[in-house]
């Protein structure tokens, strides 16, 4: 299978490790020449996951997105949800007949679309050529060779079987769902939920209310995705419960430290500077907030995170009232 990476970040070095597993080459778009000059003499890439070693003989690089997809059959996006649309909309080749795979843990922004149905509407591509990677899948202990478990959705279930062997490695198992728009929210609404565990950590709440909080979060999770698409679908599987485990609790996760600084006082943007790497949950807190304010089901977390990274309320306030809504 001829098979493009889009994305230069630790996700997609990550997932390029994983396919490597499988097939003689890939086709890589990196944005950067340089960045791609540096990874071909170092033999890794240089800004992210830098002990992660490629046989770049392997590799087929380039700075030109089309011509990258145009090598290749499957196609999976692992871009930083803010840059997504950029990207994409550098294409100017027919891409109707191509399997396209996102790996993207956000929506469009200011379009508040999921990147799924960007693609659908954007450049035609039938729902069945179209699937989502989810799952507890920290890019750093994918790196590492760490046992891992994905989760790749396709409304064609037979389909997200075939792209599963793509996925499968000693280290990296993989379940195949046809439950797109649930595990899609669901991988955007967790970096909301980190970001609130990270916040309520510097806040010094302790581990036992941070429990009730991510309770309360997989119940925001099902009343949203139901609302969404009714579809029958269990939010304790890995997929979607283990996501939010992983990224709420593990010093992996950005959207995790994000949050730990803005509950210490930083503005979002300084934080956003001294990270110098792109919390998803921020851009996704408004997206979903947007979305939400059409379907209007409760989901008093994403509000408060709402209210204070947008609002600019105070975390210490939000949080405490936050708390009265617990059981």
């Amino acid at each position: 299978m001829k098979v493009a990476i889009l994305g230069s970040g630790s996700w997609a070095t990550a997932l390029a490790k994983i396919v490597l597993n499988n097939v003689d080459e890939i086709h890589w778009y990196i944005r950067k020449q340089e960045t791609i000059d540096e990874f071909i003499e170092n033999r890794r890439n240089p800004n992210h996951l830098e002990w992660a070693y490629f046989d770049t003989s392997k590799i087929y690089f380039s700075s030109d997105i089309n011509e990258v997809i145009d090598l290749s059959h499957i196609i999976i996006i692992a871009i930083p949800s803010p840059y997504v649309k950029q990207a994409l909309d550098e294409i100017n080749i027919d891409i109707s007949n191509k399997c396209i795979i996102s790996a993207v843990k956000g929506m469009i922004p200011d379009e508040n679309l999921l990147v799924t149905d960007y693609i659908h509407q954007r450049f035609g591509v039938s729902d069945k050529q179209i699937g989502v990677i989810a799952g507890p899948c920290h890019a750093e202990e994918i790196a590492l060779e760490r046992l891992s478990y994905l989760t790749i959705g396709c409304v064609d279930l037979e389909q997200a079987h075939v792209w599963s062997q793509l996925l499968t490695t000693k280290f990296v198992h993989v379940t195949p769902s046809n439950d797109v728009i649930g595990l899609e929210y669901s991988s955007v609404m967790k970096n909301i939920y980190a970001i609130a565990a990270g916040m309520c950590n510097s806040l010094h709440y302790g581990d036992n209310f941070q429990a009730v909080m991510l309770t309360n979060a997989m119940h925001e999770i099902m009343r949203f995705v139901d609302a969404k698409s009714p579809i029958a679908r269990d939010i304790t599987n890995s997929g979607y419960l283990g996501d939010v485990l992983v990224t709420a609790y593990s010093n992996f996760s950005r959207n995790r430290q994000f949050g730990q600084m803005i509950g210490m006082g930083y503005s979002v943007r300084a934080a956003q500077t001294e990270m110098e790497m792109v919390a998803e949950g921020y851009y996704g807190t408004k997206a979903i907030y947007m979305v939400n304010k059409e379907i209007g089901v409760e989901l008093p977390i994403v509000d408060a995170m709402y209210q204070i990274l947008y609002g600019r309320k105070s975390p210490k306030n939000t949080i405490k009232e936050l708390t009265q809504k617990f059981q």
